[in-house]
């Protein structure tokens, strides 16, 4: 898993600190937008040819591990 997790990256000067697949301006947040809006994978990595299918798995195992640590933490 920790692997998968070191596609996503903080970087301050990265669009502003927000969690980005390695070496793009591409945030976490906006791949789950795009899912959830209904684009599938396949059409996500034709819009954005610098993806790879594990960087659309590591934005899910990052989101849920970031869901997991808020409701433990209650």
């Amino acid at each position: 898993m920790a692997e998968i997790l070191d596609r996503i990256t903080l970087d301050p000067e990265v669009r502003s600190g927000k969690p980005a697949i390695r070496g793009t301006r591409i945030t976490v947040a906006d791949i789950l937008e795009y899912l959830a809006g209904g684009m599938s994978q396949e059409e996500i990595l034709a819009d954005f040819p610098d993806l790879e299918e594990a960087d659309i798995r590591a934005v899910l195992a990052f989101a849920a591990e970031r869901e997991r640590r808020l409701f433990s933490a209650s």
